[in-house]
């Protein structure tokens, strides 16, 4: 057993909501040992080139703070530049939450959505979509703003060993024959799915079997959303 958890059991999930007071929404998700600190903060107005259109703007922010791994991790500001892997899941981040968003519904305001990572043992993107969501519905109720159309979380899913895994840790994650993040939508659409053959192939079955592995993770991920939301 992987700890104590069956292979389709997701690990211990956390969610604190108003970790912070400031910040107009805020969460520290937890996933087992991978926390994840996500605010949102509601500005007026929106990039210049939305302006006068009367649609909102959501964007992200991602990082991994220096002793959030074994080995510390310089602050990318030093060095002048994001890296690659920042870029990209920022980017992932901010495209999946527009997902659960009719942009007009929001106004000409713009959401900041920061993902600082404070501890990493796998998915820590998966995390920070999933708690970015909460920071971004909490922000809506504190703020009087529409809230999201439809909730949007994100799991990891892979083969180790030849067995279909759900919620990898790090340990797993780094062993792993086939890697695979999964987004989706509260009611079960597709937001975005990475699949990375590590070691092998894999065959039709296992991307289909692995997508449905993620789907019952995110069911239960949804559920743990709305019970934190109604517990704020």
């Amino acid at each position: 057993m992987r700890e104590g958890r069956g292979a389709d059991e997701l690990r211990p999930v956390e969610a604190a909501v108003d970790f912070l007071e400031q910040a107009h929404g805020s969460v520290l998700l937890s996933f087992g040992r991978t926390r994840v600190l996500c605010t949102a903060t509601v500005e007026d107005g929106v990039p210049r080139w939305l302006e006068g259109s009367g649609r909102g703007w959501l964007t992200a922010e991602y990082g991994m703070l220096p002793a959030s791994t074994g080995d510390r991790v310089a602050r990318e500001a030093r060095q002048g530049r994001q890296g690659g892997r920042t870029v990209e899941i920022q980017r992932l981040v901010g495209r999946s939450l527009r997902a659960a968003y009719d942009m007009e519904t929001l106004g000409e305001r713009t959401v900041w959505l920061d993902c600082d990572v404070i501890q990493a043992d796998g998915g820590t993107r998966t995390a920070a979509i999933t708690g970015a969501w909460i920071a971004l519905a909490r922000a809506a109720q504190r703020r009087g703003f529409p809230p999201p159309d439809d909730q949007v979380a994100a799991v990891s899913v892979g083969i180790v060993e030849g067995e279909r895994l759900l919620d990898l840790d790090y340990e797993e994650d780094s062993s792993a024959e086939v890697d695979m993040n999964v987004v989706m939508t509260g009611g079960g659409g597709v937001v975005e799915v990475q699949a990375t053959a590590e070691r092998k192939v894999f065959s039709r079955e296992d991307l289909d079997g692995l997508v449905d592995l993620a789907a019952a993770g995110i069911g239960r991920l949804a559920e743990i959303q709305r019970e934190a939301l109604v517990g704020s």
